[in-house]
């Protein structure tokens, strides 16, 4: 019988311990996606980021203003990697992985991929260590996305927040 009254403490000392840790678990506000694919021409694509929402708030120009460096996302800097040489916007992209992030106008967007691709936003941002930078047209969305999103189809690595949609063409 003593067995028994150890073995229930035991077991339901390890359920508690595991309520614990699962309540200590860090709940993100802006939930960390993952799109991975191969465009036309063989290359893998991988792209690791955070998805804020809009959650009422204004957001170009405002909760991201124009002209600064943006982390492309929330929390960490965005990822970009690729197994294969690619061309971003007509320029070479060597195999890799980077951290991406952008340049937000009112008209246009830069798009910057950086060699140092661990790292927290954009707070550490070192230009030095830009590999290539890239300028595309912004353009406004008929369609309100909520969260933000990062897809790659039909040869385009496509952004799409709030009521903006930008597209970087790759090769």
């Amino acid at each position: 019988m003593k067995n028994v009254y150890v073995i229930t403490f035991l077991l339901s000392g390890l359920a508690w311990t595991g309520t614990v840790s699962a309540q200590g678990k860090e709940v993100r506000q802006s939930p960390q996606t993952e799109f991975k694919t191969t465009i036309y021409g063989g290359q893998n694509v991988e792209v690791h980021y955070s998805s804020p929402s809009v959650r009422g708030r204004a957001i170009w120009g405002e909760l991201i203003p124009y002209g600064k460096v943006w982390r492309t996302g929330a929390d960490e800097a965005t990822t970009f990697d690729t197994d294969k040489d690619i061309l971003v916007n007509g320029k070479n992209l060597p195999k890799g992985k980077y951290a991406m992030f952008t340049i937000p106008g009112e008209k246009e967007w830069i798009f910057i991929f950086n060699k140092d691709w661990k790292q927290w936003g954009a707070s550490s941002y070192d230009i030095s260590k830009d590999v290539l930078r890239v300028t595309v047209p912004a353009f406004k969305s008929p369609v309100f996305n909520e969260k933000f999103l990062i897809d790659v189809s039909d040869n385009f690595l496509s952004i799409r927040w709030e009521k903006i949609n930008v597209n970087v063409p790759l090769q």
